[in-house]
């Protein structure tokens, strides 16, 4: 009898036992399940240096990412705020899957989980890569590092704001066109984490575009352009609303990134349009900002991949395109070594004159002063405490007074021409800014070999309207590189020559 009382529990043990359970083992459990769930930090990673250049991380999904499904919902729940079709109507560019369907994401975006949630923003690439065609019925090639020639930045900026200021943006329009895309959202995602991410989201936006409302008031830019150092300001709190007028409409091309190397390697160049940085890898991280990245939230080690592989790419040959006469690109060598070779190297591939990468004074260049007058002496003082207490924080900003003299590697893929891109093509530089085209239209991947430049006397093709281009609007001045110094007076067949030559670059 006693020996059955002993080995019996006594109540208050079953009770303890019972109540540690409820309130430390489960809670401990559910604690650990959320931890795993909103503790997370994993970023889509790609083991193709090409492939993570296309889709992989720079950190920007920390502070600027949108959950996946929002991301994807936004182009059907606010179409009216789109130039056409979805994010390709951006300019953006999707690959195809093996089935010919677009693939998920376009390129330029990457994923990480975070929080919680699968996030999405832009990379490296949304500004560098682009397409091609040799003909309005070819298939489009896509090229990687060259100006994203097509990506309307200023449109991407304005879609966000203006669809979050909509009364659509909210859980009553957005969930539903989750669940009709086949959104695999769980009970927790439906209920809580989406309804939560949606507002935080808008909230977020709204607050962007507060600051950002001076995009709203600026001329258009058009694709392939941004107005870099203006929006780098937002950063440093400027008060936007009482810079000097002139700082504004100060649009650059996208420029491309191939050979970077041979930027630091056995001479550091001026880099930027107007050359007020020195180091690669600081200019990198000065980008990156571009992608939504912070100093605290910068994923410094695939930064690190993408610098790794833009350090030796390689543009396409134009050959491999169009055919190019060897015989005339021939008498078209010596023209280049007379006018050009000095400041923008021997050739395409070797990078060795005496003002390459050097900054060409604005009063002897003469080209739209709008870029450089963008980027002030304060700007670069404040740019000097980025990174602070960081091992790579900035210390090469500087304020320049003039445009850098680039290597013309691949140069057939970085039309238009100037570091607005005010001139369309290769032929119409070497005419005097008088006989340059006051205006013309930008966003056309079709090519023209014989200009060399991209085919802009088209207004719309297959449903899709061209950006217009006026050369008399501020910004987009298409003067300067011009007179007897820069071959805007050579002959007519002395030019054909010069650009067959440039062909094979």
């Amino acid at each position: 009898m006693n020996e059955e009382l002993e080995q019996t529990p006594s109540p208050w043990k079953r009770r303890f036992l019972i109540l540690l359970v409820l309130t430390v083992v489960i809670p401990g459990f559910i604690g650990l399940l959320l931890l795993k769930r909103f503790g997370e930090d994993i970023p889509v990673d790609y083991a193709s240096p090409t492939e993570h250049f296309k889709y992989g991380s720079t950190g920007g999904e920390h502070e600027m990412g949108f959950p996946y499904w929002i991301w994807k919902a936004l182009p059907e729940v606010c179409p009216q705020y789109l130039p056409g079709k979805g994010y390709q109507s951006l300019g953006m560019v999707y690959e195809k899957k093996p089935d010919g369907s677009d693939r998920d994401l376009p390129i330029g975006t990457s994923q990480r989980r975070f929080q919680g949630v699968d996030r999405v923003f832009v990379n490296c690439a949304v500004c560098h890569v682009s397409t091609v065609r040799t003909a309005a019925n070819k298939p489009a090639t896509i090229v990687l590092g060259m100006p994203a020639a097509t990506f309307n930045m200023k449109g991407f900026e304005e879609f966000f704001f203006r669809c979050a200021a909509d009364p659509k943006f909210s859980k009553e329009y957005i969930l539903p066109e989750i669940e009709r895309q086949g959104g695999d959202l769980d009970l927790l995602d439906r209920y809580l984490v989406y309804p939560i991410a949606i507002a935080i989201m808008r909230d977020r936006v709204l607050a962007l575009a507060g600051r950002f409302d001076w995009v709203f008031k600026q001329r258009e830019w058009g694709p392939g352009r941004v107005d870099t150092f203006n929006s780098a300001k937002v950063i440093f709190n400027f008060p936007m609303s009482h810079l000097d007028p002139k700082e504004f409409d100060a649009p650059a091309d996208f420029p491309s990134i191939w050979r970077q190397r041979q930027r630091k390697e056995p001479k550091e160049m001026q880099l930027h349009w107007d050359g007020n940085n020195t180091t690669v890898e600081e200019r990198n991280k000065s980008a990156a900002f571009g992608t939504g990245t912070t100093p605290p939230t910068i994923d410094i080690e695939r930064i690190k991949r993408v610098e790794a592989w833009i350090m030796d790419a390689e543009p396409p040959r134009f050959s491999a395109f169009f055919p190019v006469d060897r015989g005339i690109a021939a008498q078209g060598a010596p023209i280049y070594q007379k006018y050009c070779a000095a400041c923008h190297g021997a050739s395409g591939s070797d990078f060795s004159g005496e003002y390459v990468g050097t900054v060409e004074p604005l009063a002897k260049i003469g080209t739209d002063r709008r870029r450089l007058d963008s980027y002030t002496y304060t700007l670069a003082v404040n740019q000097a405490t980025l990174y602070a207490g960081y091992p790579w924080r900035f210390t090469h900003f500087q304020k320049t007074h003039g445009y850098a003299n680039m290597p013309l590697d691949g140069l057939w893929l970085r039309a238009p021409y100037l570091h607005n891109g005010s001139v369309p093509t290769l032929r119409d530089l070497l005419e005097p800014a008088a006989k340059r085209p006051k205006a013309f239209y930008r966003g056309n991947d079709v090519y023209d070999p014989v200009k060399v430049g991209f085919v802009s006397n088209v207004s719309e093709a297959g449903g899709k309207k061209f950006f217009r281009l006026d050369t008399a609007v501020p910004g987009n001045g298409n003067g300067g590189h011009e007179g007897k110094a820069y071959g805007t007076e050579l002959s007519a067949g002395e030019k054909a020559a010069l650009v067959e030559f440039l062909k094979t670059f």
